[in-house]
């Protein structure tokens, strides 16, 4: 049989890199909950033609079809994977209007699927974390400040594994489209998607782009760029863009938006948050304020957490569900935290303990005292021979499972060895317990190298 070649985008974590990722996707459903939101979980497939009403991405998308599909069959709905759980989740509001509550706030983990080129930080099959909120026909501007006050506590919580800092960063669409507008440019939604390019590409070539594709005269494009180059910690963004010398109501609105809601963030998450006008978000459905989530001292990695405020994205043509929504890219975090080695998980099993097995003819024994710690919440394996007592205790060494116990020979109860410190005792296993910090795995920051 010739070797299975590894397919590139479509990662496979081991057993404790798998621990790192389950630890992150708790803590933020902890928080996600703690703030009263309600999981849901839609279908991994959406009719090809609402996938594409997003935007540009129809090389991002994989049709699903049978391998034995006849093809002499009526033409069916053609089918694809869902690249992102927004659009899902548009369609999901929509079907099942009548019987939400809202404003309805969801958060949603799954995995999705991107056909673009696998490379750091990208992949073809990943996992997202969504929170959202929607109303119905309106949605209170506070929803906006919420997503990402939400998003840094759990960023803050995961800080105790050794996962770096994040710093959050927020503009507001409306300052963007008020702006282009006062300046006269006429492809307001074309030079936002123009400006998200422009920490990738530069600023000379990002206005050569807003001159040819997006007519802007060079006064213009100069206009532009220097609103994208504000950042602020603090609300003198505002006397910065004013500074620019453009009025606008729409720009106003903005403002005062962005104003609010860095205020309330500052209150309740001081030193996470920061204004940066660059930030755009290409795609066309937002419409307020938008998010982009960089880990300090990984700024290449990109944006690990975005989102914004989409007004009609979810509709059924008689009433509209404006919402906000932020999402995590999970597998895209969880690699650099692994390709960085700041975090490691402490065993690669759930067993804190390993029963030992004198002889093949008394495992029986070894497997009822499994029994009995297992009927109390203490996750055990049984030695899978009966090798010398070093090897077995060697075998729990490597899994980095703490306990080995030891059978009673003549009648008793045993004895169980903490196999770190070499200490050891009589026990029973229905009554005996692990100290807390030993009972599961442990998620820490790895060790510095000196």
């Amino acid at each position: 049989m010739s070797r299975i070649q590894p397919i590139s985008g479509f990662p496979e974590w081991l057993p404790q890199e798998r621990f790192i990722e389950r630890h992150i996707l708790d803590t933020l459903r902890t928080t996600f909950e703690l703030h009263g939101f309600a999981e849901v979980e839609t279908r991994a497939v959406e009719p090809v033609e609402h996938l594409l009403a997003k935007g540009e991405t129809s090389k991002e998308v994989y049709l699903l079809r049978r391998l034995q599909e006849d093809p002499e069959a009526p033409e069916r709905e053609t089918l694809g994977l869902h690249f992102d759980l927004t659009v899902p989740f548009s369609r999901y509001v929509v079907e099942n209007a009548g019987r939400l509550h809202f404003p309805f706030k969801r958060y949603q983990i799954q995995k999705v699927w991107r056909g673009e080129r696998p490379q750091d930080g990208r992949f073809r099959e990943f996992c997202q974390a969504d929170i959202d909120v929607v109303g119905e026909e309106e949605l209170p501007f506070h929803y906006e400040a919420e997503m990402p006050i939400v998003m840094a506590e759990a960023f803050e919580e995961l800080r105790s594994i050794g996962m770096p800092p994040v710093r959050m960063l927020v503009n507001n669409r409306k300052i963007s489209q008020g702006f282009y507008q006062a300046i006269g440019l006429a492809d307001v939604e074309g030079t936002i998607r123009t400006i998200d390019k422009l920490a990738k590409i530069g600023q000379d070539e990002t206005k050569k782009l807003l001159i040819s594709d997006n007519g802007a005269t060079t006064e213009q494009a100069d206009a532009a760029l220097a609103l994208a180059a504000i950042r602020s910690s603090d609300d003198s963004f505002v006397t910065q863009v004013q500074a620019l010398g453009v009025a606008d109501p729409v720009l106003e609105e903005g403002l005062n938006e962005l104003a609010d809601l860095l205020r309330i963030a500052q209150e309740r998450v001081p030193g996470i948050i920061e204004v940066d006008l660059a930030i755009a978000r290409g795609l066309d459905y937002y419409t307020g304020s938008v998010y982009e989530t960089l880990l300090v001292g990984h700024e290449d990695l990109g944006s690990i957490c975005s989102g914004g405020r989409y007004d009609s994205l979810a509709t059924d043509g008689k009433k509209t569900y404006p919402g906000v929504g932020i999402s995590v890219g999970v597998t895209r975090l969880v690699s650099r935290l692994l390709r960085s080695g700041v975090v490691n998980a402490n065993r690669s099993t759930p067993a804190a303990v390993l029963v030992a097995v004198w002889d093949e003819n008394n495992r029986d024994q070894s497997n009822a005292i499994a029994y009995a710690l297992r009927a109390r919440g203490i996750a055990t394996d049984v030695a899978p021979t009966a090798a010398r007592l070093g090897r077995q205790i060697r075998f729990a060494d490597r899994l980095g499972i703490p306990y080995v116990w030891f059978p009673p020979r003549d009648g008793g109860t045993g004895e169980v060895k903490d196999i770190r410190s070499g200490d050891q005792e009589s026990a029973d296993p229905t009554t005996w317990m692990p100290p807390a910090e030993d009972l599961h795995p442990q998620i820490r920051p790895s060790a510095p190298e000196h």
